[in-house]
């Protein structure tokens, strides 16, 4: 039987993201989010299973013994840290939600044009020379987002920094339908929650037995 407390860890911040992706998917506008800011929310999303995962399995026993249950703010705070570097380290990146490519195109090429009269495209590779920007344009039809990834190493923070202000206020006037996905999303979400909350209240004492294996070895 899958232990109600472990579940709830895991589970929580897992529907939380995934209400999110619904929230933002059901909307009749297109959100744009940077890639750290995407990053950031997925790292959200998946610290639960980090928790009950690696970190539980690699937590300390002689940091336990010391410090008892502050140990897992300790840990959860170095996992914050391990997410942080990996968006700093990361090359820009821009994400754009409930939205096909067809429908993005139109207000890339009008951004782009307030930014740069000397952009180029090459398929679906598109350089900015006075924004010091190269991207690569990249389509999840399935997901219905598209991402906008730098190519190669030299990249202009500032550059993308100003094509995302631009671009934004392209996409304001842009208006979609609510992506298919979201239901699945929002459903999900509704699931794992309904589940957390019976399993909690149906094995208080489980509850409590887990508590105290995680707080000692």
């Amino acid at each position: 039987m899958v232990d109600p407390l472990r579940l709830a860890i895991a589970a929580t911040p897992l529907a939380a993201y995934l209400l999110l992706l619904a929230l933002v998917n059901v909307r009749r506008r297109p959100l744009l989010a940077t890639g750290a800011g995407d990053a950031a929310a997925l790292g959200g999303g998946l610290v639960g299973l980090a928790f009950i995962g690696p970190i539980e399995l690699f937590r300390p026993e002689s940091a336990t013994a010391e410090m008892g249950p502050w140990v897992w703010v300790v840990l959860i705070v170095l996992y914050a840290l391990i997410v942080s570097l990996a968006v700093l380290l990361a090359r820009p990146r821009l994400v754009i939600y409930n939205i096909g490519l067809d429908e993005l195109r139109p207000a890339l090429a009008e951004a782009v044009g307030q930014l740069d009269r000397e952009a180029r495209w090459a398929g679906d590779n598109l350089t900015l020379p006075s924004l010091g920007v190269s991207l690569h344009v990249e389509a999840f039809e399935f997901m219905r987002h598209v991402s906008l990834k730098s190519s190669g190493d030299r990249q202009n923070l500032e550059g993308w920094r100003r094509l995302a202000r631009a671009l934004r206020r392209s996409l304001a006037s842009v208006s979609v339908q609510p992506s298919p996905r979201w239901p699945s999303f929002a459903i999900t979400a509704a699931v794992l929650t309904v589940l957390t909350l019976i399993a909690l209240q149906r094995h208080p004492q489980r509850v409590a037995e887990a508590v105290a294996h995680l707080t000692h070895f």
